[in-house]
C-alpha cells in the first residue's frame, strides 16, 4: 500500500499505486469516493487513522461503478455505518456481481498476458482479492443530475461506458471531479503519459466511453482524479480532449 496522500484540501488518495480511492472531508464528515479492492481492508482502520479519522466517521461510500476494483472495502464500511450510493443501472450488478457484459472481453485480457505490466496489474488485482467481488445488498442509488446527500454534496455525471451506469463525481466546493474509470492516466494500462479511455477490452460499450468525453469537457474543475493512475491537474477539457484525440488514433 502506498502512503495516504493529501491531493487536496480535505481530499486524500489511498489504495496503491495501480488501484485508487478516495476520502473527501468536510466539516470532519467523511465520504469515500469508490472503496479500492476487497484486500484493502487489512489496512483500512490504519489508513483513517493516519488521516485523523475512525471508520465510523466514514458516513458515505459514493461508487463511480461496480467493477470489484472500485467496490472492495464497501461492505466493510457499510457495517460501520455508511451508506453506500451506486448509480441504478449498476446496482444490479453490486447487489449481484458477476462478468461483464457487451464489448469486454475477457479473452483479449488474456491475450495481453505476454506484457509484463499487464502482469503486474493483474497480480495487484488477485493479491488484494479482486477476483472475489464484494457485495452490497439494497444500496441506494442515484441518477444522471443529482447532487447527492452526503458530505461534500458532490453532483453526478453519468458516463455510460466502462459500465452501463458508470458515473462521475463533481464536488463543485473542493473543485474535485473523480472520473472513475471514464478517464485513466495509469501509464502501464496507457502505454503513454498523458491521459486515455480505459482499455476497449475492460470497456461494456466502447463507443458510449467516447461520447462520455462529450459530458466531462465542459465541467469546471482543477483537479480530476481517476481510478488508476496520477491526479491531473490541466482541467476536465484538457483530459477529455486528449482522450479523445488518443482514441481516434487507435
Amino acid at each position: 500500500m502506498r502512503a495516504r496522500t493529501e491531493l487536496a484540501a480535505g481530499v486524500y488518495g489511498l489504495g496503491t499505486d495501480i488501484v485508487n480511492w478516495y476520502v473527501v472531508e468536510d466539516g470532519g464528515r467523511l465520504t469515500a469516493v469508490d472503496a479500492g479492492l476487497p484486500g484493502f481492508a487489512t489496512t483500512l482502520e490504519e489508513d483513517l487513522r493516519q488521516l485523523g479519522h475512525a471508520i465510523d466517521d466514514v458516513e458515505a461510500v459514493v461508487l463511480t461503478h461496480s467493477d470489484a476494483d472500485h467496490t472492495g472495502v464497501a461492505p466493510r464500511l457499510r457495517e460501520a455505518g455508511a451508506r453506500v450510493l451506486i448509480h441504478q443501472q449498476d446496482a444490479p450488478a453490486l447487489r449481484k456481481p458477476g462478468p461483464k457484459k457487451g464489448d469486454a472481453s475477457p479473452r483479449h485480457m488474456l491475450a495481453n498476458l505476454w506484457r509484463p505490466l499487464t502482469r503486474a496489474i493483474l497480480w495487484d488485482t488477485l493479491r488484494n482479492g479482486g477476483m472475489h467481488p464484494s457485495k452490497v445488498g439494497d444500496p441506494e442509488t442515484f441518477s444522471d443530475g443529482d447532487v447527492l446527500d452526503v458530505p461534500g454534496r458532490p453532483k453526478v455525471i453519468h458516463t455510460p461506458g466502462h459500465t452501463a451506469g458508470h458515473s462521475a463525481l463533481l464536488f463543485e466546493g473542493q473543485r474535485v471531479l473523480f472520473a472513475g474509470d471514464a478517464l485513466i492516466t495509469h501509464e502501464l494500462v496507457t502505454r503513454g503519459a498523458g491521459v486515455r479511455l480505459m482499455p476497449h477490452f475492460v470497456n461494456e460499450d466502447n463507443r458510449a466511453c467516447l461520447a462520455s468525453l462529450d459530458r466531462l469537457e465542459p465541467v469546471h474543475a482543477d483537479l480530476v482524479l481517476v481510478g488508476h493512475g496520477a491526479a491531473w491537474r490541466e482541467g476536465p477539457a484538457a483530459a477529455a480532449r486528449q482522450a479523445r484525440t488518443a482514441a481516434m488514433a487507435v
